[in-house]
């Protein structure tokens, strides 16, 4: 079944008008420049073995914040290696702290270090099993069933 002309022409419209947003909104974001970044960590160690995602926002010059990425800046480490924002620390590593600077790579002189603590607890809790994990959601929604 086709659609009136009408109906049409309204979605062109609408079409239009979303895309010129998008591109004003863009197009406002590169105008902004970076004036500082910070650190925003989701936890306050690394786990060594695994890949961990190093948070960095930049504050741009009209105030608001926007998440940076490896295009964005250089992300350099005193142990590990770097994947993108995600920092591998090999298990063999004996610090107990890494040292990690950010460098915006359209203006160097924007930068920040911070140090981050390795996680000293070992993973000794042993998974549980997927009948453990089901039996434990039946039991919470019997409960839920129950307070209804």
């Amino acid at each position: 079944m086709q659609k009136p002309s009408g109906m049409r022409k309204i979605l062109a419209v609408l079409g239009f008008i979303l895309a010129a947003n998008a591109v004003f909104a863009q197009k406002n974001v590169a105008l902004q420049k970076v004036d500082s970044i910070y650190f925003h960590l989701y936890t306050d160690s690394l786990k060594k073995g695994f890949y961990n995602y190093i948070n960095v926002d930049g504050k741009l010059s009209n105030g608001t914040w926007t998440p940076l990425d490896s295009t964005q800046i250089f992300l350099i480490s005193d142990a590990g290696f770097f994947k993108g924002n995600d920092l591998f620390i090999d298990s063999s590593y004996k610090e107990e702290t890494v040292r990690v600077k950010a460098v915006l790579k359209s203006n160097p002189s924007v930068h920040k270090e911070v140090i981050i603590h390795i996680r000293k607890r070992g993973f000794t809790e042993p998974l549980k099993t997927n009948d453990e994990i089901l039996n434990e959601m039946r039991q919470k929604s019997a409960k839920s069933k129950k307070k209804s």
